[in-house]
């Protein structure tokens, strides 16, 4: 089979969604990747449904231009409040949302039936990961907390600091006390897979963390696979990733790395203006 070579388009507001990035390189090693950050405009999770509808739709006229086969809404706000504005725009292009992904995840491995969601306060007021996990399992628990701090505490790259420990502690300590916690916390937003050990000190041993790039990867897997969209093996770009950034792409390079876990060298970050999309 020739396959198909054009990359998979990934954006979300800023450098939390390499986390999903990391993720799809690793489960599809074979595929090309166009990734955006939208740093000017940061974070997505404080603003409205309407804004956030009107920076995704900018953000995947830029993708489509760069002739992506596949786009990855690598941000919980976004695929919360924008998924089916983008699918109506471009019935053609498959889209695929981190929130979906998650929620079945966060299904499959509770054992009490209680599931507790961590987002941004945009994420948690639209209620989606509730209604995601529902619709898989009806009778299940849902707590969700808005952590909007810690979005600033991983873009800054605080990952263990005092202050990460902290805010840890006030968000998550109340809740996961007692015989009738969760055993099952969904990080509903993708710049808390980072701040996981500062998480984990809070919440113990005992409670399952879901990841959502990982389910995420999952998914994009499986729909290449099912709509014949996978690249051929051997090609020759396979692995390679454009970025995009919206502001200052020296400190998308130096913070993304972190999410990345591996360097991005600050020149081959290109400064776009979405507002021309």
């Amino acid at each position: 089979m020739p396959g198909d070579p054009r990359p998979i388009g990934v954006f979300d507001s800023g450098m939390g969604g390499l986390t999903v990035l990391r993720a799809l390189a690793a489960r599809l090693p074979g595929e090309r990747f166009v990734y955006l950050g939208d740093t000017a405009r940061l974070p997505y999770g404080t603003k409205s449904a309407e804004t956030v509808q009107a920076y995704a739709l900018q953000a995947t006229r830029l993708l489509l231009d760069h002739g992506v086969k596949m786009l990855v809404i690598a941000c919980n706000t976004a695929s919360a409040v924008a998924l089916y504005v983008l699918e109506e725009a471009w019935e053609k292009v498959p889209v695929i949302g981190v929130i979906e992904p998650g929620a079945r995840a966060g299904v499959a491995t509770t054992r009490n039936g209680r599931i507790a969601v961590i987002a941004t306060e945009g994420t948690v007021k639209g209620g989606a990961y509730v209604r995601a996990i529902k619709r898989f399992k009806p009778d299940t628990e849902v707590v969700q907390l808005p952590c909007q701090v810690f979005v600033a505490l991983a873009e800054e790259g605080w990952i263990n600091s005092p202050a990460t420990l902290a805010a840890s502690a006030h968000y998550l300590g109340p809740l996961f006390q007692g015989p009738a916690q969760p055993d099952t916390l969904v990080l509903g937003c993708t710049h808390f897979p980072v701040l996981a050990d500062a998480i984990r000190r809070t919440v113990g041993s005992d409670v399952a963390l879901v990841d959502s790039a990982l389910t995420t990867a999952e998914a994009v897997a499986e729909a290449l696979a099912a709509k014949g969209l996978a690249s051929a093996p051997g090609s020759e770009d396979a692995g390679t990733v454009r970025f995009f950034a919206t502001d200052s792409p020296e400190r998308f390079a130096r913070v993304g790395a972190i999410f990345l876990n591996r360097a991005i060298d600050p020149a081959t970050v290109e400064l776009v203006d979405l507002w021309t999309f």
